[in-house]
Formats: C-alpha cells, sequence, structure tokens
C-alpha cells in the first residue's frame, strides 16, 4: 500500500509519494531500490495505489500513447483512463473483476494527478474528479487527508503541504514509508 497526495494553492500544484513496496509482509523500502510512485506523462505527473505491478505497465502505456494521452480536462482524463483499461485487458491481461455484482470493469487502480490544469483523481471504474484543494489516495490517504486538512490554511506552498501529508501518511500507516517524493509544477 502507500500514501500517494496532490494538493492545490497559491496557483501551485504539488504531487507527493512515499516510496516503500510491499509484497505481503516483506517490505522494500527505498534504500534497497529506488522506489519511485511518480512518473512523468507529458506536462503531467501521476502516481498510484494498487498493486507493485501496475508501476511499470503504466509507465509503458501511457509513454507508448503519445498525444493520445491527455491528461488537461476531467474530461480528457475520463477518455484516456477509458483507453488505458481497454489496453490494460487486450495487451496486459488485466484481471477485471473485483465483486460479483460489480456495474463495471474494474481497472484495479486509484490514480492521482498533477498537471498545469490542476489536481485529478481516478478511481478503479474510472471515475474521475478535479479537486479544489487537495486529496490522498493509498493505505495512508486518512493520516494524510487529515493533516492537510489541519495545515491548508497555514502555510502558503502545496508542496509543504502535500509534505506535511505524506509525513503523517509516513509516519502512522505501516504500509508507508521514507523517503518522501515530493514534485511542484505551476498552474496555469
Amino acid at each position: 500500500m502507500t500514501t500517494c497526495v496532490v494538493v492545490r494553492k497559491n496557483g501551485q500544484a504539488a504531487i507527493a509519494a512515499d516510496s516503500l513496496v510491499t509484497f505481503g509482509d516483506t517490505r522494500l523500502p527505498g534504500n534497497y531500490e529506488a522506489n519511485s510512485k511518480i512518473f512523468r506523462v507529458g506536462d503531467s505527473l501521476v502516481t498510484l495505489a494498487g498493486t507493485t505491478a501496475h508501476f511499470p505497465v503504466m509507465r509503458k502505456l501511457m509513454a507508448e500513447m503519445g498525444e493520445d494521452c491527455k491528461l488537461g480536462s476531467r474530461e480528457d482524463v475520463f477518455e484516456t483512463y477509458t483507453r488505458v483499461h481497454n489496453l490494460l485487458k487486450e495487451k496486459y491481461f488485466l484481471n477485471t473483476r473485483e465483486d460479483e455484482d460489480d456495474p463495471y470493469e474494474s481497472s484495479q487502480l486509484i490514480s492521482l494527478i498533477a498537471n498545469p490544469q490542476g489536481i485529478f483523481g481516478v478511481y478503479s471504474y474510472r471515475e474521475v474528479f478535479s479537486f479544489d484543494r487537495f486529496w490522498g489516495i493509498g493505505s495512508g490517504r486518512n493520516f494524510a487527508l487529515g493533516a492537510m486538512h489541519a495545515v491548508y490554511d497555514k502555510l502558503d506552498t502545496a508542496r509543504e503541504i502535500a509534505e506535511v501529508g505524506v509525513a503523517a501518511g509516513i509516519e502512522f500507516d505501516k504500509n508507508s514509508a521514507g523517503p518522501l517524493q515530493i514534485y511542484s509544477i505551476a498552474l496555469q
């Protein structure tokens, strides 16, 4: 699991994540391998929560989409992740089943995106959200959300707020650990 956040404030967007990878009860901390949970796609930064297998697949898949990988608006993100879902099934053999009563096939991942146009979240059934302030995903999200809520009006930059959020996840979530990774970009 993980702690990943996006924040928007004062003309800046920030995205941050912890760097722990787990395999069942085994932990692979960042000092054993450079576990980057944030990757660039065009002018966007993307992070994921879900199985570790998603990271190399999504990096490769989104890079290969080229100009078809549009993440600049809620509608663009929806269209792109709908294409991603089909490619995950066709090319990478995604198992789309979560529960028998699911209304749609699951993409089995949750994602956060930060770019000059804003901050977005995508859930497993391709539900897309455009956030005004901040959001978090992963097993440490509740700690991160509480911490960011507590400091949002007190700190000046998106980067500072994101750092507080992931630091809370690292401190209190057993499946999150440092070092923290963080990037910030100017909003349009």
